[in-house]
């Protein structure tokens, strides 16, 4: 038991989250799995030893593990979905980075580490979310869990949980939006690394967050807490947390050669130890066959904001297959689709291009070209397949371009934290570095 069995959820409740999840612009999950009944054993959170996964944020796969699926307290890991909600939110129209948040007495009364909002007060989508990544904020949380629940922390909490739960995080249980002790307030390692992928790939223009070092909040400076944006190069941040029984918790992500990998790590001994270890994990993971020597692999892929628990699960855990193909040839082979108004047709197109992305699937190379050529309004969208060490490839492409244009694109995916290189005309083949 968790300190107490976890109740079941029942019929009503179900019917609630329903509600709630249609409020939020996520399909309904239908009735919510009931919560685990007991872990291994009658403190299983707080036992000894710390747990860690390293995975690769592309392919979602499991580059090293130490106990991954043992449950845990994830403390303010937690806001990592309260954050999640709130990008999905921003992205449907149902909120917006200037959306006046209000502070209840709830909100304001948490503690302990908060902005120091008082009842009554707004604060913006923008500045709540800066709060939880820099400093996390539990206040700010609270304020913004309230205002997406429709008033109720309760609600909110059950609709995260259903999120966590539609994404594949089956070992997790969420019941508020800060992660204040809650006994059955519950993850674990993979679960995490499954959430922080989900985040860093389906909203990369929010990256930003979590690798700022400060922002301003009324006239005084709020720093980030993460030492890891310091102590290691490449650092995109993520999330720390910390509470006397979940211990020391870290969320990180990390580039490297155009490689994105995330490292997780629970109920550690003390920050040190913690930053310690997880800068030798990320070296480990970087250093590892099929990462630092393979291809370069954006950071973004188009995947669904809900899978069903089922097919979730068969992709996300470590047992998925990789198909090989054949190949014959010594040299890459290079098929160029270029995408007219949605439609693919096989073309070459003269001048410069931008590389934004190779991919394990066409579709999620397409979809990465057309959103950078609608933001960029310039070029062709294009997608090029290469077979590469028996594996086909898909890159997504903007031709076409200028070479002040390519430059500009790769400047603009620079800032957001993709990865993305020039090619010169006539120098397809050396596309894949």
């Amino acid at each position: 038991m968790r300190f107490g069995a976890v109740q079941a959820w029942v019929a009503a409740r179900s019917k609630r989250v329903s509600v709630l999840m249609a409020t939020l612009g996520i399909a309904a999950l239908g009735a919510i799995a009931p919560a685990h009944a007991a872990l291994h054993g009658a403190y299983a959170p707080v036992s000894p030893g710390t747990d860690w996964i390293v995975m690769d944020a592309t392919t979602g796969r499991v580059l090293s593990e130490h106990n991954a699926y043992t449950e845990r307290y994830p403390a303010s890991l937690t806001k990592l979905m309260t954050l999640d909600l709130a990008f999905h939110a921003l992205r449907a129209g149902r909120l917006t980075l200037d959306t006046a948040i209000p502070v209840t007495a709830a909100a304001a009364h948490v503690q302990p580490v908060k902005l120091n909002l008082v009842p009554g007060q707004t604060i913006t989508t923008r500045q709540a979310m800066l709060g939880m990544t820099t400093l996390s904020a539990n206040d700010a949380a609270t304020a913004l869990g309230q205002y997406l629940g429709g008033g109720s922390i309760g609600r909110f909490a059950e609709a995260m949980t259903a999120r966590a739960h539609a994404l594949g995080m089956l070992h997790t249980q969420f019941y508020n939006p800060s992660g204040l002790p809650n006994p059955g307030q519950v993850t674990d390692a993979y679960d995490m690394a499954i959430l922080a992928r989900h985040i860093l790939l389906t909203y990369p223009q929010y990256r930003y967050m979590f690798s700022v070092a400060s922002f301003d909040f009324e006239g005084r400076p709020i720093p980030n807490i993460d030492g890891m944006l310091k102590l290691y190069p490449g650092a995109i941040g993520m999330k720390t947390g910390y509470t006397d029984l979940a211990r020391f918790n870290l969320v990180t992500a990390a580039v490297r050669d155009g490689h994105l990998l995330i490292g997780v790590e629970l109920h550690s001994r003390s920050w040190s130890t913690s930053y310690r270890t997880m800068t030798k994990l990320l070296d480990a993971g970087f250093a590892a066959d099929g990462v630092q020597s393979g291809p370069i692999i954006a950071m973004r892929k188009a995947i669904p904001d809900i899978l069903p628990v089922a097919h979730a699960a068969t992709v996300h855990r470590p047992a998925a297959r990789r198909v090989l193909v054949t190949l014959k040839q010594r040299r890459p082979a290079i098929r160029h689709l270029v995408l007219h108004s949605g439609h693919v047709t096989q073309d070459m197109i003269p001048g410069w291009t931008a590389q934004i992305g190779a991919y394990d699937t066409y579709a999620a190379a397409r979809h990465q070209a057309i959103l950078v050529r609608g933001e960029r309004r310039a070029g062709t969208a294009r997608v090029s397949s290469v077979v590469l060490r028996h594996r086909r490839i898909w890159r997504a492409q903007l031709a076409g371009l200028n070479e002040a244009g390519a430059r500009a694109t790769c400047a603009l995916l620079a800032r957001h934290h993709q990865s993305c290189f020039i090619i010169a005309p006539h120098n397809e083949d050396l596309a894949m570095r």
